[in-house]
Order: structure tokens, then C-alpha cells, then sequence
């Protein structure tokens, strides 16, 4: 992309222009939803990190007197392989543009490429929500990008293995309901009868998050079943709200998208609830979004033209190891 006089001559013509900047999100929405690790990863210690669970078995055996007491249990679970990648923009500014701007300020806001790579791993974290049904997806620059867990299915999916046990559990809600006080208790089976540690015992999470996309139905349901004092489906006053404040509602406004981060309708309805301390969705940083910033004499600045670049960069890895801390409906009504 070039800033220059020709393709933006209203930065520098005569006449006063009011400009209306456009809104620009800074949020991140997925990064901050409490559900992503963040790993700061120094420089000089590789491209890649391993991620696995351990689990130990969760109950204490009998001891008789001056019986020697019994060994514990120690489970390794799947492993996952995190990859550096980096993202990257140049912006070209040429020298009359520099020269001759009348709205420096409106420059500055264009050439906020920190804002873009905050914003690109954020759909970049967002998709894996958004293609959780499939085990790759095509992204934005035509790149393959792998969404498995650890134990090689998708991230939702009805029949995840474990690595200690021959038990499944599923983390997709039979029959894909939109979010209602009905689909609600039957997360809640789920987090009941279908978690599992790596031995195949059962696992007790504290599931403190219903997460859903920004479509209004769904923010509003949500709203309804945690905020309101009495039950939203009671035809009585004052019967008692039970999901009232029991989890705390994150909007993802990026999951309802397609790769290139336009909206897609057939995600509109995709929500879940998951465990934030027990999250094995890891995101590596190795290079937080910043903008490099030119100077004249500098190694940004073209001799022949003496236009500047300004380059904007991250470099990030993604993983998630397992599946068992969220439970997710894609509210198709599909089975």
C-alpha cells in the first residue's frame, strides 16, 4: 500500500476536509476472553514449543496399618507442536505526501499497524473456534492452517480419546440447540458426564465462561439467562434465576467470520461455555504486534524515490492441546 499525493490528494489539496474516521476496533476480544494462555517466548530459543497435559489419578488408595501405601498415578496426555509464524504490512509514504499533508493526524491513524496485528491474531485465535468442526482451513493469504487437538480430532467433536483409557467423551452437544435454558443444562451434562482426565477418571472443572459470537439473539439470550433476578422462562414473579451470575458471558465477535474476516451467517448461532483454569488453548508470542518507523537517512528510506515504509510486524504460535475444558454447540439445529 502507497500513500501518495495522486491516490489521496485529498490530504493535501486546498480546500478544508472534514473527515469522519472510521471506527477501528483495539479490543482484543479472544486474546482477553480468559480462555487463551499467553506464552512470552524469548528470542534466540527456537521456532517451536511442545504442549501437553499431565494428569494424576484423582483419588487416594487404602492403606492398612504398616502396609506400604500406594503409588500414584501419573498420566502423560497428547502432545501438540507450536510453530512460529510470522504477519506482516508495509505502508509506503512518498516524500510530497510527507511535505505536503494538511492532516498529519489522519496519517498517523492509517499507518497504526499495531492496531492491525492485535487485530489479525485475534481472528487468528477467533478461527479456531470457527472452523473447531473441521481439522484445517484455508486463511486469508491462502495458507493451510491445522485446527486438530493433540489426539488428532477436531477441536469439537463427539468422541475425543484419551491417552491412559480406552473412554471417549464429547465436547459438541448432541443435536447443535441455540442457546436456551434447556441447551444450558445440557452443557452442563456434559461438563457432568463427559469430562474426563487422562485415566478416564472423572474430572470435576469449574466452568466459569459462556462465550457466544456478537450476533444480537444470542448477546440478548445471554443477557437474559445470567443477568435476570428471576427466572426468564417462569411464569411467576420470583422464581429464583439458577444461571444467574454463574458464568461470565464473553462476546467473540471475530468467530462469526469467514477466513478472510468477512461475516458469515452460518456461524451466526456458535456458543459454548469453558473452563478458564483449565484452558489448554495456548497462544506462543514471540514478537508482540509493533510498527517499525522510518527516518530520513535511515534503511527504510528509498534513495532513488525517498519514500518511507513503515513495516508492521508479529510473530505468534497457536495450539490447542485438548478439548475436555470447552463444550460447544454450533446452534444449527443439526445433529
Amino acid at each position: 500500500m502507497e500513500l501518495n499525493t495522486i491516490s489521496f490528494s485529498d490530504f493535501t489539496k486546498l480546500a478544508t476536509v472534514i473527515w469522519v474516521k472510521g471506527a477501528s476496533s483495539v479490543k482484543n476480544y479472544m486474546r482477553a476472553s480468559g480462555m487463551v494462555k499467553i506464552v512470552p517466548i524469548p528470542e534466540n530459543s527456537g521456532n517451536t514449543r511442545e504442549f501437553s497435559e499431565v494428569d494424576t489419578n484423582e483419588y487416594l488408595s487404602y492403606k492398612g496399618q504398616s502396609d506400604q501405601a500406594a503409588r500414584g498415578t501419573v498420566q502423560q496426555g497428547y502432545t501438540k507442536t507450536m510453530t512460529k509464524y510470522r504477519i506482516a504490512e508495509n505502508i509506503g509514504i512518498s516524500y510530497e505526501m510527507r511535505k505536503e499533508n494538511k492532516y498529519p493526524e489522519v496519517t498517523n491513524a492509517l499507518l497504526n499497524g499495531g492496531r492491525k496485528g492485535a487485530q489479525s491474531i485475534d481472528l487468528d485465535l477467533s478461527h479456531r473456534f470457527t472452523f473447531g468442526t473441521a481439522s484445517s482451513y484455508t486463511d486469508r493469504d491462502g495458507s493451510t492452517v491445522a485446527t486438530t487437538c493433540g489426539d488428532t480430532k477436531v477441536l469439537f467433536y463427539s468422541a475425543h480419546e484419551l491417552n491412559g483409557s480406552s473412554t471417549t467423551y464429547r465436547n459438541r452437544l448432541a443435536n447443535n440447540p441455540r442457546l436456551s435454558k434447556g441447551a444450558l443444562e445440557g452443557m452442563g451434562r456434559l461438563v457432568t458426564e463427559e469430562t474426563y482426565n487422562q485415566l478416564g477418571e472423572k474430572k470435576t472443572m469449574s466452568f466459569d465462561i459462556l462465550w457466544t459470537t456478537d450476533d444480537p439473539n444470542a448477546v440478548n439470550t445471554a443477557r437474559e439467562y445470567l443477568q435476570s433476578t428471576a427466572d426468564p422462562e417462569g411464569s411467576n414473579s420470583g422464581v429464583v434465576n439458577v444461571n444467574k451470575s454463574r458464568y461470565k458471558h464473553v462476546i467473540l465477535p471475530r468467530v462469526a467470520t469467514t477466513a478472510a474476516g468477512a461475516p458469515d451467517s452460518d456461524k451466526r448461532y456458535y456458543w459454548g461455555i469453558a473452563s478458564s483454569a483449565n484452558s489448554s488453548f495456548y497462544l506462543g508470542v514471540w514478537e508482540e504486534p509493533h510498527l517499525m518507523l522510518p527516518k530520513a537517512g535511515g534503511n527504510a528510506e528509498d534513495v532513488q524515490t525517498d519514500d518511507w515504509d513503515y513495516r508492521a510486524r508479529a510473530g505468534i504460535g497457536i495450539v490447542t492441546v485438548g478439548a475436555s475444558w470447552i463444550k460447544f454447540s454450533s446452534g444449527d439445529g443439526e445433529a
